[in-house]
């Protein structure tokens, strides 16, 4: 499971993803409930996606009901994403959507403790992951959006299945290739979009331990008008 990346930088929405970026800015590095660029397919309009602001986990925290023991929801698993309440709906309704990042993070124990290791592509490109977006009615502060990323089984990759737990399934983002962000969005059926859901070749991606910056320390937002 991915809960921290690095979202893609406001020049790349346009020069790699085609899409203008939205006009508010988004921090580096995206945790839980934290605001990032998505991109959808739109329903009309001279663009055939765009992109927005949407936070991560697809039931931010504010709508968790009063009582309820908190639940995260940044990734969703491809297994069971049409058995689950929280993704079900998005999933029935083909609310796909690419997520822009650079990298994401991972821990990994082979030291014996976890260390957080940075993941992403051999030649250092952008890349987009398979996500789902809903729509959430805000009131009078009007409409705002949320996402989760989609993950699959990843106990027999090289590269994934040295993260996590010793012990605990191994799990990955999936990250669609640059020549398929269209037909992701415009899948027809779920049973075309399940096709997307694959692991990425291990060799066309490169990973190394990026530790954390200790608490505290700011995390500026970089991706600014």
């Amino acid at each position: 499971m991915c809960t921290n990346y690095a979202a893609a930088r406001r020049d790349y929405l346009f020069r790699h993803y085609g899409v203008m970026p939205p006009d508010d800015p988004w921090r580096d590095e995206i945790y839980k409930d934290y605001a990032a660029p998505v991109i959808r397919r739109t329903s009309g309009g001279p663009e055939p996606r765009e992109a927005l602001l949407a936070t991560f986990g697809m039931v931010p925290r504010k709508h968790i009901s009063p009582g309820v023991k908190v639940f995260d929801t940044m990734n969703a698993r491809a297994e069971s994403i049409g058995e689950k309440r929280s993704f079900c709906d998005a999933w029935k309704k083909l609310q796909l959507c690419l997520i822009p990042a650079e990298a994401f993070f991972e821990p990994n124990y082979e030291t014996g403790k976890p260390v957080r290791w940075r993941v992403g592509l051999a030649d250092g490109a952008p890349f987009a992951i398979a996500g789902l977006w809903r729509e959430w009615d805000e009131g009078e502060e009007g409409k705002a959006y949320s996402f989760t990323m989609l993950t699959v089984n990843a106990n027999d990759h090289p590269l994934m299945k040295r993260f996590h737990k010793p012990g605990d399934e191994k799990r990955s983002v999936v990250i669609v290739p640059a020549s398929e962000y269209e037909n992701w969005l415009e899948s027809r059926s779920m049973d075309e979009a399940r096709s997307f859901l694959n692991l990425y070749p291990a060799e066309r991606m490169a990973a190394e331990a990026d530790p954390a910056p200790p608490r505290g320390t700011p995390k500026p937002v970089l991706n600014e008008q």
